[in-house]
């Protein structure tokens, strides 16, 4: 295992999440994953085999993630790609019409949940020396559309999250933003309804994108990036 490759991927479970873990896996990496549903977690695991590490984790909850990166770190080794990928969208809705909670809970997922994986994972890879934070950004975090305010707002903070953390990193690490591309997803499908099934599968993505994310490097430090 000290010879693999490690990902470390948040929202694991379907979609993007679910994709990359078999794409990245397939290729030789050791993966550890974690999203909230514990049947799919225990799904993925159960395909995927031993040389991997999975858990039913809220990125909400800090104390779930500390547990996870350090029982990740064990199990699986530091991470050489950290993958920010668990995000939530709003029901389609004016702004002034959706509630204070469902607003909350986008905030908390798509932007606390990911300070909270970067609070304790990146301590981790300052210590080894080296990696690449990918947190995902979207086509909407650098453009805006109607009945998807508080996503648009949670994306938009993604971009200035990560451009800020690529500028406290030290040498040897990086901090990217990614637009994954219009893809057709559970999310996708909450926003265009079957419109999304004219949008390439999270599996044909992957199989670009997986490539892709294999060849990032410090020197990719800061960037806002698209697959």
């Amino acid at each position: 295992m000290a010879n693999r490759k490690v990902a470390w991927v948040t929202g694991c479970s379907r979609g993007l999440g679910s994709a990359m873990v078999r794409g990245f896996a397939a290729r030789g990496w050791s993966v550890a994953g974690l999203a909230r549903n514990p049947g799919a977690v225990k799904a993925v695991a159960g395909e995927l085999g031993e040389e991997h590490f999975f858990a039913s984790v809220d990125v909400v909850e800090e104390d779930e993630v500390e547990a996870f990166c350090s029982a990740a770190l064990r199990e699986v080794g530091a991470p050489d790609l950290l993958l920010n990928n668990a995000a939530v969208i709003n029901e389609p809705a004016p702004l002034w019409e959706v509630s204070a909670e469902e607003f909350d809970q986008v905030v908390d997922v798509n932007i606390k949940g990911v300070a909270n994986v970067l609070r304790h994972a990146v301590p981790i890879m300052i210590e080894r020396g080296e990696g690449v934070v990918v947190n995902f950004s979207s086509g909407w975090g650098r453009s805006t559309s109607p009945e998807v305010a508080p996503y648009c707002a949670t994306k938009w903070a993604i971009e200035g999250l990560t451009e800020a953390l690529s500028s406290e990193l030290p040498g040897g690490l990086a901090a990217v933003a990614l637009n994954p591309g219009v893809i057709d997803t559970d999310m996708l499908r909450s926003v265009w309804g079957e419109g999304a099934a004219a949008c390439a599968n999270p599996e044909e993505w992957a199989n670009q994108a997986v490539p892709f994310l294999e060849g990032l490097t410090s020197s990719n430090n800061g960037g806002s990036l698209s697959v």
